[in-house]
């Protein structure tokens, strides 16, 4: 395909495995990231919550974490390093610095990315590894679901936009802004573990910061 390859989106997004069960990604680091927070956030046996409770209770109004709801093992298999690479090598990935509302974008191809990009997050440096994770943003309601390591999460709703600069890292904005924020502009968050999954409603501002190498995959619905 060439340097014309159009950008190509992988649906899991890979940010290394825990060791335990590394899948081929994990890395040295000695960026240790052990404070998951609080949280603040409902957490529900997925099981316990029926369709029209989670209408009525969280799809309008309120992020909510969810347990027990899948059996992952075939994905975890098909995120490995060596399964990602005998498929998409050559293929082209965007990184970027959030989600739907980016700020910056870069295209390489996603042999460059495992080989060469991989590594943990600097405060002032975009990263593949623990401490990364993306800035506050916001777009319809979805749902993001951990496969490996923690995911820590920040959410603040709609009419309450945080304090944040557009082109600075999560990890910056965790060490410098969070610990002085006043108790009216504290965040909800959550720190999300492998097999729970958070939904937070629509234009819903959120940021991340992963705590391990980690993976997982979002839905986000029109």
């Amino acid at each position: 395909m060439g340097n014309k390859a159009a950008p190509f989106v992988v649906l899991c997004l890979i940010y290394g495995l825990r060791a335990e069960d590394g899948g081929g990604w994990s890395l040295p680091s000695d960026l240790r990231l052990e404070d998951e927070g609080f949280c603040n956030i409902d957490v529900l046996d997925g099981s316990s919550l029926s369709h029209q409770d989670f209408i009525d209770r969280y799809a309008f109004s309120r992020p909510v974490v969810l347990r027990g709801l899948t059996d992952n093992t075939k994905f975890r298999f098909l995120c490995s390093k060596w399964s990602l690479l005998a498929e998409y090598s050559s293929r082209t990935v965007r990184l970027s610095t959030a989600n739907t509302y980016s700020y910056r974008k870069v295209d390489v191809p996603f042999q460059e990315f495992v080989d060469e990009l991989l590594k943990p997050q600097a405060a002032d440096a975009l990263g593949s590894g623990p401490g990364t994770g993306v800035p506050f943003h916001w777009h319809g309601p979805g749902y993001s679901e951990v496969i490996y390591g923690r995911k820590r999460w920040f959410l603040f709703p709609p009419d309450h936009e945080p304090h944040f600069h557009p082109n600075r890292t999560t990890l910056s904005w965790v060490t410098e802004t969070y610990p002085n924020l006043p108790e009216d502009e504290a965040p909800l968050e959550c720190t999300i573990r492998p097999g729970e999954v958070l939904y937070f409603p629509d234009r819903w501002w959120h940021a991340t910061l992963n705590l391990d190498l980690s993976v997982f995959i979002s839905t986000f619905l029109g």
